[in-house]
């Protein structure tokens, strides 16, 4: 049975079928002639074979011997790996896949920048990014699907960690030429609710974290179209007089690329305070606490050193 066994046998074993001699096996461990002697006599009697037979050349395995060798060795190995500390984590030649739930806001001003760093600092480094609101996001860390995630989150589990990532704003966005901004650079809310909505949800049930905002000051909006990307936003709103309220740093990716322009949201509404989200089992976790940073990067929105590319901006008429 493996609870009467003295797995400090296996190490000994490991060593004898390299050195083949009980003199160099005692000299590699540090132990005596007669250590190792006894403890290939317990080997022996434990395993009912003589393991090891003396011969002109030195001790030869038996075929029992042979066939365990692998098995012994690999024993060893995963044993050590089990005691051993971790060394530094080097994301140059890190293999390794993380799953992260977002919800698609943070798609184009966090992880468009965040993906192309990784390619370049950390290649064997895989993301698969899974589009999650609050709650969906929780449930996900929880059951180990995801390995952290990033959002607006109101109060999370004490086994769930959580570090603040960076603020965010509501701002209504819309084309350059549009009548709610024409001569007027702050409108009234009335003015922006008299409009059709376009909406992005991460979970497409026709409302977004804005919604919830206007109904505690007892307002609701007319939504036209309801999207789980902002894949087409630009171009809807470029052809329609459709508005959309959407936060700042998304809103701002837009504006260096297409001819928008946004307008601040006259209500009385506090930052989005967005928080990247982890189970605390990888706190310590050296490549999970890696991940955590270059994201905390990619939030700050300097783009890790990199030049912006090129920008076609609008001029801000409002915000």
């Amino acid at each position: 049975m493996l609870l009467n066994f003295d797995l400090n046998l296996l190490v000994i074993l490991h060593v004898l079928l390299e050195e083949r001699s009980v003199t160099r096996t005692g000299e590699r461990l540090g132990r005596t002639q007669s250590a190792i002697s006894n403890a290939l006599k317990r080997l022996r009697d434990h395993l009912d074979d003589p393991l090891l037979v003396r011969t002109p050349e030195g001790l030869s395995p038996t075929p029992r011997a042979a066939e365990l060798a692998p098995l012994v060795g690999q024993i060893v190995q995963d044993a050590g790996a089990c005691i051993a500390r971790p060394g530094d984590f080097d994301a140059a030649t890190a293999k390794a896949q993380f799953a992260i739930g977002a919800p698609d806001r943070f798609n184009l001003p966090v992880f468009l920048p965040l993906l192309e760093h990784l390619g370049r600092v950390a290649p064997g480094i895989v993301i698969n990014l899974r589009t999650t609101d609050r709650a969906y996001a929780i449930r996900l860390i929880e059951a180990e699907e995801i390995d952290l995630a990033i959002g607006w989150f109101d109060a999370t589990p004490p086994h769930v960690a959580r570090s603040f990532a960076f603020e965010d704003r509501f701002v209504c966005l819309c084309r350059a030429d549009h009548p709610l901004v024409d001569g007027n650079p702050t409108p009234a809310l009335a003015d922006i609710l008299g409009y059709s909505h376009l909406v992005v949800s991460s979970t497409g049930d026709r409302r977004a974290a804005f919604d919830a905002v206007l109904e505690r000051h007892g307002h609701r909006r007319n939504i036209a179209a309801t999207l789980m990307s902002f894949t087409i936003v630009p171009e809807l709103l470029l052809q329609s007089d459709l508005v959309g309220v959407f936060t700042h740093r998304t809103a701002d990716y837009f504006l260096d690329r297409f001819p928008l322009v946004t307008a601040p949201v006259p209500l009385e509404v506090a930052p989005i305070a967005n928080h990247l989200i982890w189970h605390r089992r990888f706190e310590r976790d050296q490549a999970h606490a890696w991940l955590r940073d270059q994201i905390a990067l990619a939030c700050t929105g300097e783009g890790f050193g990199r030049p912006p590319g090129p920008k076609r901006r609008a001029p801000r008429r409002a915000g």
